[in-house]
């Protein structure tokens, strides 16, 4: 009784509460006797003491045998609940520790991720000498990876013995985990050098890594050493193998794979059907699923999620609505994954109704995924303001988008030409730090499809990491903006940085059609032959429509005619090519020969708007009338194609050159859409061409209101008065566009030369070869007034200004074609190319030249080409 009550004296005395450090060490040193040292209660007195006031690495070492078992058994029973702080406490108050109680706490700091305990833990063992087995040492390489410090676990595992081959595929899959793919597969070599048998976990990670790194090669090279060990039947491992095949889109390996396997899990299931929808098989995909319910393999999420992807990928809507309904009542139902692919499948098969249903009835919306699949689904379907108002929407919810998000507002925003909220969502980024190459390109590509190339460039040119998709957006960008100059600047620039793919090709091919500059296109012709770009649809089309629009028809032709598979867009552009030459009864044969073909049944084409427009842009072009009001009939009757404006400009055009005013005007009256200054354009200039004045005059007023500050308009009343000799009228005009302040459009021309492009405006005096253009224009227009062929050129609305370019030595196609003899040898073809109509002066002049000096001369100006050869042209005066 006495030694109990001076053991619970003593113990009262060294309890934490005592501030007198000395005073604590003292009791130790004097009080401590064997009788006292064998009482569990006053050992764990002295040794709460220590470890909470001072350094954990001074515990008490005058504990027993016995009092160190107890040690590890508390230990381990806090580690079995989960108490890691008074475990850690314990293991700080005894050096006798054993290495089994030190693997519990380190398996507890692993999983609670508490790198910063696990660290202590592993200085004590250092601290106190205890050897690292393979079992402790295992451990702690558990604890680092598992806390994320891949490096010190790497440092252990290379110092520690290690036959297990579990270890080793615990440090492979940390290395997959972080993506280092390269080390993992270093590691196994190392694995097999010293001796280490892989299991079928081994080879699952391996294969995956394979997947990852696209080496399918060395894969199959395993394969063989996967049939040595055994493991040829394994699912785990064959399930690897086939994710690797159709991640190469192997897919004949991994169906043989597949169906050799005498049992397959769900996995085996799953990894088919993601396989096939991932190589836009969707139909075989749900085949597979077709047959995994017929074997009655339990289904889990994965297996739900992949055939709803693959209802996504063929449209099928129906499909889809019935896997639904098969989930209904199921667990899937709740599952945060399962209703976000519901609701990609919805949207990407334009039912955004029931897409919004799902968003709504799903518990959880919280979701990034959600709103970002919903929002990518408004603007899929062309609903950009609903998509822009649901990203206001999921800001105000709290939601934090991320980069996915951002990038399909952007889309949405470029979808509908909507700069300022374009740049609300630039300034979001900016503000919350957004840094990705994926945004920086959609913001270049929302800018360039919003007319903004000016910002455009500012985010290409502050993106300190381009890949092939920011360059192929700016030159598209500068292309569609009508900007090919600085398109093929930077194309230039682009090709001593990153190398140009086909679909760079497409983006810079329609600049040199801009441009008309053959020789440059020819150029990025011989590159795509070189890179192997030419079995390309997409580039095959852009070189056809490329040599159009150069003027270079028999180029085109050959390479039309050269291209084994046309599509839709193939044959269009060749028939609007010819429309656009004048050549209307090539552009008829042709359309002929695509329909023949559908009768062959050959690959299908369906016609559609763009087929029909090209047709009947033909027919106009080359006065074609009953085959145009034959092909408009069709459209509508035959293949009940809603007619677009168009589709009545053609049409007008078509009335209005063949002399149909009356009939082109009572056509514009029942047209269901309101018509718009093409329309009356066309009519307008039918009426020149007839000399029909008191029409042009009704149609004037018309196309005026539409648009007021188009000098073209005026000017091309002006000529009817002037044709028509009422000088009065033309005084009228003239006074309104001075009222009106109506400018004047500047025209220049331009003509390529050796790779040269010369441009010339109204009475350039800039050029050094100015003088000697002049002197013979002047020559040429001696001649033509000899012949008579200026007997009938009148002009509108003549004052000074306008007097320079009256002058026959004045107008910028002229000079251009004035160069162009200078420059280019006799019998090469003058290639000029006008921002404007050619005006009937230079139309005259260009006929004169092909017969009185020989030289064929092609001229495309901003309505169509004319060839002009022997005193002709192929336009036929439909201009």
């Amino acid at each position: 009784m006495l030694l109990m009550t001076k053991a619970t004296t003593f113990s009262s005395w060294v309890s934490p509460d005592l501030h007198i450090r000395n005073q604590k060490h003292l009791l130790h040193h004097k009080n401590v006797k064997p009788t006292l040292r064998s009482l569990q209660f006053l050992s764990q007195s002295f040794n709460t003491l220590y470890c909470t006031r001072i350094p954990a690495t001074l515990t008490l070492t005058t504990t027993s045998n016995h009092q160190v078992t107890d040690y590890n058994v508390e230990i381990f029973r806090f580690c079995e609940m989960g108490n890691l702080q008074k475990a850690m406490d314990l293991v700080c108050k005894s050096e006798e520790v054993d290495s089994k109680t030190y693997c519990h706490i380190l398996q507890l700091c692993a999983e609670s991720k508490a790198l910063h305990h696990g660290k202590t833990v592993h200085n004590l063992i250092c601290l106190r000498g205890i050897e690292l087995d393979s079992v402790l040492g295992s451990k702690l390489v558990f604890m680092y990876v598992s806390c994320g410090d891949v490096r010190e676990g790497r440092r252990i595992f290379d110092k520690i013995e290690k036959h297990h081959v579990f270890l080793w595929n615990f440090m492979m899959n940390a290395y997959a985990k972080m993506g280092d793919y390269e080390e993992t597969v270093s590691l196994f070599r190392v694995m097999q050098e010293v001796g280490v048998e892989p299991d079928s976990y081994t080879f699952s990670c391996l294969f995956k890594c394979f997947a990852a790194l696209g080496n399918e090669n060395f894969g199959e090279s395993i394969h063989g050493y996967v049939l040595k060990l055994g493991f040829g039947l394994d699912c785990t491992v064959v399930n690897s193998m086939i994710a690797l095949y159709f991640k190469r889109g192997n897919i004949d390996n991994a169906r043989k794979l597949f169906d050799h396997l005498p049992e397959r899990d769900v996995i085996t299931w799953n990894t088919m059907i993601n396989g096939y929808v991932a190589n836009s098989l969707p139909e075989t995909a749900f085949e597979v699923f077709k047959n995994m319910l017929n074997s009655r393999v339990s289904m889990d999420l994965a297996t739900m999620v992949s055939v709803v992807a693959a209802c996504a990928s063929m449209g099928v809507l129906t499909l889809g609505q019935t896997i639904h309904a098969f989930t209904v009542k199921s667990e899937f139902n709740k599952e945060t994954k399962f209703n976000n692919t519901l609701l990609d499948m919805y949207s990407k098969c334009g039912d955004m109704d029931a897409a919004l249903q799902v968003f709504k009835n799903m518990d959880e919306r919280s979701s990034v995924v959600s709103w970002t699949s919903l929002i990518a689904g408004y603007t899929r379907k062309g609903e950009s303001h609903k998509a822009i108002e649901l990203f206001l929407n999921m800001k105000k919810k709290g939601v934090k988008p991320d980069t996915f998000t951002v990038t399909s507002i952007l889309h949405a925003c470029a979808s509908n030409g909507s700069l300022e909220k374009g740049k609300e969502v630039h300034n979001y980024i900016k503000e919350n730090k957004i840094q990705s190459l994926a945004v920086s390109n959609a913001l270049m590509d929302m800018y360039a499809k919003c007319g903004s190339m000016d910002d455009s460039y500012h985010v290409f040119s502050e993106t300190p990491f381009k890949d092939i998709v920011s360059w192929n957006t700016m030159i598209g960008g500068y292309s569609k903006n009508c900007l090919p100059s600085e398109a093929l600047t930077l194309f230039t620039k682009m090709q001593s940085e990153i190398k140009p793919d086909n679909i760079t090709m497409t983006c810079i091919l329609p600049a040199c059609a801009s441009l008309a500059s053959l020789n440059k296109g020819r150029e990025i012709h011989t590159h795509v032959l070189k890179k192997g770009f030419s079995s390309d649809q997409f580039v095959i089309n852009a070189l056809i429509d490329m040599y159009m629009k150069c003027g270079a028809l028999l180029l085109a032709k050959s390479i039309f005619e050269l291209t084994k598979i046309k599509n839709l867009v193939t044959w269009t552009i060749m028939i609007s090519g010819y429309a656009m030459h004048g050549f209307g009864h090539e552009a008829l044969s042709t359309f002929k020969k695509m329909c023949e073909n559908n009768e062959k049944g050959k690959k299908g084409i369906e016609h559609n708007e763009a087929s029909f427009t090209s047709i009947l842009y033909a027919c106009s072009h080359s006065g074609l009338l009953n085959e145009g009001q034959e092909f408009y009939k069709i459209m509508v009757n035959e293949f009940k194609i809603e007619p677009k404006l168009e589709h009545y400009a053609c049409m007008v055009d078509l009335l209005s050159k063949t002399g149909k005013l009356s009939e082109a005007y009572k056509f514009i009256k029942k047209m269901p859409v309101k018509p718009n200054s093409t329309i009356w354009g066309a009519l307008l200039s039918g009426c020149r061409f007839h000399h029909d004045v008191k029409l042009a005059e009704k149609v004037a007023e018309e196309i005026f209101e539409l648009e007021p500050e188009n000098t073209g308009n005026y000017l091309l009343l002006a000529n009817i008065y002037s044709e028509a000799e009422k000088w009065k009228e033309v005084k009228v005009l003239r006074d309104r566009i001075v009222t009106r302040g109506v400018k004047k459009n500047v025209g220049c021309s331009w003509i390529e030369i050796k790779g040269q492009v010369y441009i010339f405006v109204g009475g350039d005096k800039e050029n050094p070869e100015a003088k000697k253009i002049e002197s013979l224009l002047d020559k040429l227009k001696m001649e033509m007034k000899k012949d008579g062929c200026l007997d009938r050129v009148k002009y509108g609305l003549v004052d000074e200004d306008m007097e320079k370019e009256v002058k026959v030595c004045g107008h910028s196609e002229k000079l251009a074609m004035g160069f162009g003899i200078l420059k280019l040898a006799h019998g090469r073809t003058i290639r000029v190319t006008k921002n404007m109509r050619v005006c009937w002066e230079c139309h005259e002049m260009a006929k004169f030249v092909s017969k009185n000096v020989g030289r064929q001369i092609v001229l495309r100006d901003s309505n169509r080409f004319h060839h002009f050869k022997d005193g002709f042209c192929s336009c036929r005066g439909y201009w």
